[in-house]
């Protein structure tokens, strides 16, 4: 024992020194921690600065878009994301669980509230909590639950289950002006925070200036991320983004989105483009097209990704006869009462032979008959022969159809001009060959009502500060062109409005009550796979250019429509869908902006005298200064008998018929209404019939033609729209060439 206890005293010491010098250690790193405040060279409040403290994102509102009044288009609204927390961890008191405790009855009930199968969610439970995840989501069917499901979900008190809030871009107008406004969608960033970026139309092309600034929140948590009571924050604040105005009227947009689908549910055209703008700013006021999609579920998108007012360009058809007409009148070498042979034309001997759309032309007429026939004949000698081509394609220039127009829309192209070879040239100016855009249309247009004033189309009105309201950008109208005078504008509208009043022109139906309407027609071929035009009655694209009122326009409407499903075998019953959305949206409009109808001037009223035994050319000669009318039946001297009798209240620009005591002979009646015709008849004792209505295109006893009492006088009275369709009628080798009105 005693030999045992100096070696026990050695060990002994030898542990009192080694623990001694541990404590020493200890003592010492406890002191240089308090006084540094690091280890290994790390810094200790950092570190659990880093451990506890928690940044958050602020979410950034995406801007407003609103029409011109101030409606709302396109607005971010509340979104939920459905979360499931499966971490037992979670849980601090067994009667309030704050996991997922029975995944099965979560994924029941969850499947009546969210577009997910029970056995998909179950599995999404089940799975995360195999793999020890903290939480797990639910794909798409979990995002974007609207308040409303919220809290029926919240109702269920479902352990485990909460939301995070998000926001989602709303549409309140549903299909309105889809492919205009666009639509934008929540893209995932880097960080894992999503972002909403435009994809089409005014939320692509303003997507930075729609666009906010996401803020920051830096605060003090707890080990499960919650802030602590007394915790420190730091936010740095969201910067929302900036509101938009857009010249888009939502009243008109509606008129013209309502038309539409009345005449795609009815005539199933492959497509349709309208587009309702005020000449005197360029603000384009309605826009829309068929096929269109719904831009909160996007439905419909497949089957048109383009505006096709801005991105597609094609040949305009006679629409393009306005502008050269135009050019003519302001280099003042159009005469409207100068005759010209219709039907075909050559440019050079070498050049393929051009027709007018019904083939064989209506013979020796005006150039004035010729805008209302819509001769392409007429059009290519005017630019041609009167114009000069060099001229011409300087108009084409100044009325800006080879480049874009600018507009705030994306993607927006160009026009192609054809203008190599002399056959190209004359028919760019009837609107073959060349390919413009609408909106290119639309502008040129605003010279015709503007007075010569070209301006430029403009979808954004103004761009507003989202939270201050104060205004970043006003947009004021801008003139990028004066191609004519205001004279030149002035004669071009009163010709144009003769396309539409006149018997011979081919716009009848494009007449609004109450008001002037000029304008002018289109029907243009459809290039096919192998490079011919399609053939066929339906497969054309028919449109209408048109500006009212005619002396002072507020409003031009241009609306095209593709392939009809049409019944019958002629091209002019193309008038009828087109027509079917030009004469709504542009009456509709006119109501609505308050303009008034035109006040008709009342006809001087004058009781006809008695014109018995005058001397014919006394007669005719009062009768005219009165502004009546006067036809004259016989080759006599002296007036023998008249219609309407003496004593008669006429109007002015009333037929008068009078009978001489020559032979009567039959009159030209060729225009005539039925009335005038029962004049006729009347007078020199016939049998008169009648097939159709509208005015007369044939009558059996030929002009000139010594009349007999009881002579049969049969007239066949076609509309004008009839009369259209049935000068339409095309040869084999026609059919190659475009159909123009």
């Amino acid at each position: 024992m005693n030999k045992k206890q100096p070696y026990m005293n050695v060990g002994a010491a030898i542990l009192f020194v080694i623990f001694g010098l541990l404590f020493f250690v200890l003592i010492c790193r406890y002191f240089s921690i308090q006084i540094t405040g690091e280890v290994s060279g790390q810094p200790l409040a950092a570190k659990a600065q880093q451990k506890y403290s928690r940044e958050g994102t602020l979410q950034a509102t995406r801007g407003v878009i609103f029409d011109r009044k101030g409606e709302v288009i396109a607005e971010d609204t509340a979104s939920y994301k459905l979360i499931a927390i499966l971490d037992k961890k979670m849980t601090t008191n067994p009667k309030k669980p704050q996991h997922v405790k029975d995944p099965r009855k979560t994924a029941q009930e969850l499947a009546k509230y969210i577009k997910m199968d029970e056995s998909e969610i179950y599995s999404i439970l089940t799975n995360g909590i195999k793999k020890g995840k903290f939480q797990v989501e639910f794909g798409k069917a979990g995002k974007d639950i609207t308040y409303d499901v919220k809290k029926k979900i919240e109702s269920l008190e479902l352990p485990g289950i909460t939301f995070s809030r998000d926001t989602k871009r709303f549409y309140p107008n549903g299909i309105f002006a889809s492919h205009l406004v666009g639509y934008a969608e929540q893209i995932k960033q880097k960080d894992g925070t999503y972002k909403s970026v435009g994809k089409m139309g005014i939320e692509k092309s303003l997507n930075e200036e729609l666009t906010g600034k996401n803020g920051k929140i830096n605060y003090e948590s707890d080990l499960w991320g919650y802030i602590l009571p007394d915790g420190k924050e730091k936010i740095t604040p969201a910067q929302n983004g900036n509101n938009v105005y857009l010249t888009i009227d939502q009243k008109i947009q509606t008129f013209l989105e309502d038309a539409m689908d009345n005449v795609a549910k009815q005539y199933k055209p492959k497509k349709i483009i309208g587009v309702v703008a005020d000449p005197k700013t360029g603000e384009i006021l309605a826009m829309g097209q068929r096929p269109s999609f719904q831009p909160k579920t996007k439905e419909g998108i497949d089957k048109s990704w383009h505006n096709e007012a801005i991105e597609t360009s094609f040949e305009p058809g006679s629409t393009m006869k306005i502008f050269t007409l135009a050019a003519a009148i302001e280099e003042k070498v159009f005469d409207p009462n100068e005759f010209y042979q219709s039907g075909s034309y050559k440019v050079t001997d070498k050049s393929q032979v051009i027709h007018d759309h019904n083939g064989s032309g209506w013979g020796p007429i005006t150039y004035l008959e010729g805008v209302q026939r819509s001769s392409n004949v007429a059009f290519a000698k005017i630019a041609n022969e009167k114009l000069g081509f060099d001229t011409f394609r300087e108009y084409l220039t100044k009325f800006g159809f080879d480049k874009p127009t600018g507009i705030e829309l994306p993607d927006e192209t160009s026009g192609k001009i054809q203008f190599t070879y002399p056959i190209e040239k004359v028919t760019t100016a009837y609107g073959q060959g060349t390919a413009i855009t609408p909106i290119q249309q639309i502008q040129a247009a605003t010279a015709i009502a503007n007075d010569g004033k070209m301006l430029k189309p403009q979808v954004v009105k103004e761009i507003v500060n989202h939270d201050t309201g104060e205004t970043i950008k006003k947009v004021s109208p801008e003139v990028v062109s004066t191609p004519i005078s205001a004279e030149t504008a002035k004669q071009v509208r009163d010709i144009l409005e003769t396309v539409v009043t006149s018997p011979k022109g081919t716009g009848g139906r494009y007449k609004i009550d109450g008001y002037s309407v000029a304008g002018k027609t289109g029907t243009a071929n459809i290039p096919g796979p192998n490079g011919k035009y399609l053939s066929g009655v339906n497969n054309y694209m028919f449109s209408f250019l048109g500006m009212a009122p005619k002396d002072d326009p507020k409003l031009i409407v241009y609306v095209a429509v593709q392939q009809p499903e049409l019944e019958g075998s002629d091209a002019g019953q193309g008038a009828i869908p087109v027509s079917a959305i030009f004469n709504p949206v542009m009456k509709n409009s006119l109501h609505y902006l308050n303009i008034q109808p035109s006040e008709l001037e009342k006809a001087e009223v004058n009781k006809l005298s008695n014109l018995k035994g005058q001397a014919t050319e006394e007669a005719v000669k009062n009768l005219k200064e009165k502004g009546f009318e006067t036809v004259v039946l016989g080759s006599g001297s002296k007036v023998v008998g008249q219609l309407p009798k003496a004593g008669t209240t006429v109007l002015e620009g009333e037929k008068v018929i009078i009978q001489t005591d020559g032979e009567l002979t039959a009159p030209d009646m060729t225009g005539w209404s039925l009335r005038d015709v029962m004049k006729i008849a009347n007078i020199a004792g016939l049998k008169l019939n009648s097939k159709g209505k509208g005015y007369v295109t044939q009558q059996s006893i030929p002009p000139n033609s010594i009349l007999h009492s009881g002579d049969f006088l049969i007239v066949d009275l076609k509309t004008p729209e009839e009369q259209w369709s049935n000068e339409s009628g095309q040869t084999e080798e026609d059919k190659e060439e475009k159909v123009q009105d």
